[in-house]
């Protein structure tokens, strides 16, 4: 079970873009979807949890799942402006690399200095490929550059809510399942204020609001299964095969959704995914 563990979460977060975009709606109808649907499950599965966490923890978790809407919400604007193909691997080296300095700043990862070279030149590549799968030429998929630019402004800014999420739960003493279901709870509060604060309430009613529930299905059977692969597993493994995700969302943006790049654009792309690969490698497993 532990093989099917590791793999659930890249296939299922590799999926979930996918899935997003074939939903015919604005960000804020799949952010809601996909938080719902995550409470849904959560609900589901709660009887099989141990809760045994304090008031404190409960709260640290929901604000996780707060900061979370944050990331998400990001991500989902950037699919609709520039497409799946070109957000993933950008936000995905976007995470690692801020996920890293806060480990090592906060949290004293990489302790020697073996483990810091190994880490940097692991961020080094990370940002590479970034650079290399932000590569754009007119025509196609990604719009004007100043789409492009805004867009890459914008994942930049919001990817600080996956990093505070991400970030959150190293600090607590409960995990795993246990936490998951306060993250949910803060997930679906933050949306429901987000809405109410941009005037987009009525987008409640919405029928791509409601059959965006599939992508939270599919969201929480990936953070489940990432969370018995870490138990399983241990967090280096299941985090570095959780990456494949980034892989299968790519490919599967420019094959389903038919995204279009130049023929340098799609070298490009397969060249930054692997050297983020490579930088995920270095960063989690060289130390």
């Amino acid at each position: 079970m532990k093989y099917i563990y590791m793999f659930i979460p890249a296939l299922a977060w590799g999926i979930l873009p996918l899935a997003v975009s074939k939903i015919k709606g604005k960000p804020v109808n799949q952010i809601f979807g996909t938080t719902v649907g995550t409470l849904i499950v959560a609900f589901v599965a709660l009887p099989f949890i141990k809760m045994e966490i304090d008031a404190k923890t409960f709260a640290l978790a929901a604000l996780a799942g707060a900061f979370w809407v944050i990331g998400q919400l990001g991500q989902y604007t950037s699919y609709a402006r520039v497409g799946v193909s070109e957000t993933m691997p950008i936000s995905t080296g976007l995470q690692l690399i801020g996920t890293s300095l806060v480990g090592v700043v906060m949290f004293g990862e990489w302790p020697t200095a073996n483990a810091k070279l190994w880490g940097f030149i692991g961020i080094a590549l990370l940002i590479v490929g970034a650079i290399f799968t932000s590569f754009s030429d007119k025509n196609t998929s990604e719009g004007s550059e100043k789409n492009q630019v805004g867009t890459l402004i914008m994942l930049v800014l919001t990817t600080f809510g996956y990093i505070i999420y991400n970030s959150i739960p190293k600090a607590m003493t409960a995990s795993g399942l246990a936490i998951f279901f306060p993250e949910s709870i803060g997930m679906v509060i933050a949306v429901l204020i987000y809405m109410l604060a941009s005037g987009q309430a009525k987008e409640l009613t919405n029928k791509s609001s409601w059959q965006s529930l599939l992508s939270g299905f599919i969201f929480a059977i990936a953070a489940i299964g990432y969370i018995l692969s870490v138990k399983d597993n241990g967090v280096n493994t299941a985090f570095v095969v959780s990456q494949l995700s980034v892989v299968i969302s790519t490919l599967g943006g420019m094959l389903f959704l038919h995204e279009t790049k130049s023929k340098k654009g799609y070298i490009f792309t397969l060249v930054g995914l692997g050297l983020i690969l490579v930088g995920a490698i270095l960063t989690t497993v060289m130390h």
